[in-house]
C-alpha cells in the first residue's frame, strides 16, 4: 500500500477537498485523484464520496481512517527515530576496562545527558566489528584495523594511542624501574592472557613480539583480570602489559607497579571506524573531542609496519 495515498487520503478527509489537499502537499489535484483511485483500487472499496461542495468519507472510508492515520503515525515516529541525533549514539569501546572506554567516558562526562550508549563486541574480531558498523548494529567501534582492510563503505580515522605499560608485582625484579626499554624485556616473561587467534590485538601481540624478541604467552585459563592481578602479587617474574588509558583496580595490599615502556613507546594504534557520511551530531563530536582532548603520541613511538600511519 502506497504511503503517499494513505496521506493524500487523510488530507482530503481533513480538508474536504481535493483541491485544498493538492495544496497542502504541494502537488496537483490530478496527482490526488490518481493517488486516491489508486488506493480505492487497492481496497476495494470506495473511501470518498465526491459531491458538489466537497469530498467527504465514505462509511468504509470512516472505518478506514482512523487505520491509516496510525499507519502515518507510526511511520513518522520511526523516521523521527533514526534521524541523525534523534536516537542515541551506539559505540563498540570492546573493554569497558581500556582505553576506548575510558576516552568515551570522558567525553560523556564533559557533556552530561549526551545521547551514548556504550556497548563490548569483545567476541568479534575487527573484521567483524567493521561489518557491525557497515550493517549499523554499531555506529562506531574502536579497532587496530589496516587501511587495506577497511571494507567500502566504512571510514577508519585513529583518534587514540595506547601506550604500553608493563604490570609487575612489588618482588619483580622491574618492580622499582622509572621505565623499561621494550628490548629489555627479552628476558622476562609476559603473561597476556585472553590472545585469541585472527583478533586485530593477536596480531599486535605478535609484531610486538618480533620487533624486540620478546616472550609474550597466552597460556592457561582467563579467569579474569582479578585472577591476573592476584597472579602478579605473588609472582617475582610474571608481568604482563596494559595501555597507559587502562583502568584497572587491584587490592592496596597487592602493590602493583606500572611501569611507563620508552625508547620506542609501543602504542596500541586505536581507529574510529565508523559509516563513510554519517553525520550523527553525537559521532562528529566525539571525533572532535578526540582529536582535540586525546594524549599526545610519543616521539619515540613504535606500532606495527600494517598500520598505515
Amino acid at each position: 500500500m502506497d504511503v503517499e495515498a494513505l496521506r493524500t487520503f487523510v488530507t482530503v478527509v481533513e480538508t474536504g477537498q481535493f483541491q485544498a489537499a493538492a495544496d497542502e502537499l504541494g502537488i496537483s489535484q490530478q496527482a490526488v485523484s490518481k493517488r486516491i483511485a489508486a488506493l480505492e483500487r487497492h481496497t476495494g472499496v470506495t473511501l470518498l464520496i465526491r459531491t458538489p461542495r466537497g469530498s467527504r468519507p465514505s462509511v468504509d472510508g470512516q472505518v478506514f481512517l482512523p487505520h491509516a492515520k496510525r499507519v502515518l503515525a507510526a511511520i513518522g515516529q520511526a523516521e523521527q527515530a533514526v534521524r541523525p541525533g534523534s536516537r542515541p549514539l551506539r559505540v563498540d569501546v570492546l573493554n569497558r576496562r581500556i582505553a576506548p572506554a575510558q576516552a568515551v567516558y570522558r567525553f560523556y562526562r564533559s557533556r552530561p545527558g549526551t545521547a551514548l550508549d556504550a556497548v563490548t563486541l569483545g567476541r568479534e574480531n575487527a573484521a567483524q566489528a567493521a561489518q557491525a558498523v557497515l550493517e549499523g548494529t554499531v555506529d562506531a567501534s574502536f579497532r587496530a584495523l589496516p587501511a587495506g582492510r577497511v571494507p567500502a563503505g566504512i571510514s577508519a580515522e585513529r583518534l587514540l594511542d595506547a601506550p604500553l605499560e608493563l604490570l609487575v608485582g612489588p618482588g619483580h625484579p622491574l618492580a622499582d624501574a622509572p621505565w623499561v626499554r621494550p628490548a629489555h624485556l627479552a628476558d622476562h616473561r609476559i603473561w597476556v592472557p585472553g590472545i585469541r587467534p585472527g583478533t586485530e590485538w593477536a596480531a599486535f601481540y605478535q609484531a610486538l613480539s618480533e620487533a624486540f624478541g620478546l616472550s609474550i604467552d597466552a597460556l592457561g585459563p582467563h579467569f579474569g583480570d582479578e585472577a591476573l592481578m592476584d597472579a602478579l602479587a605473588d609472582s617475582t617474574s610474571l608481568a604482563t602489559l596494559v595501555g597507559g588509558g587502562d583502568r584497572y583496580l587491584w587490592p592496596r595490599t597487592h602493590d602493583l607497579r606500572r611501569i611507563p615502556l620508552h625508547d620506542p613507546t609501543p602504542v596500541y594504534p586505536h581507529m574510529l571506524l565508523f559509516r563513510s557520511g554519517d553525520r550523527h551530531p553525537v559521532l562528529t563530536a566525539l571525533r572532535d573531542h578526540l582529536r582535540t582532548a586525546g594524549a599526545r603520541t610519543p616521539q619515540d613511538m613504535w606500532a606495527p609496519d600494517w598500520l598505515d600511519r
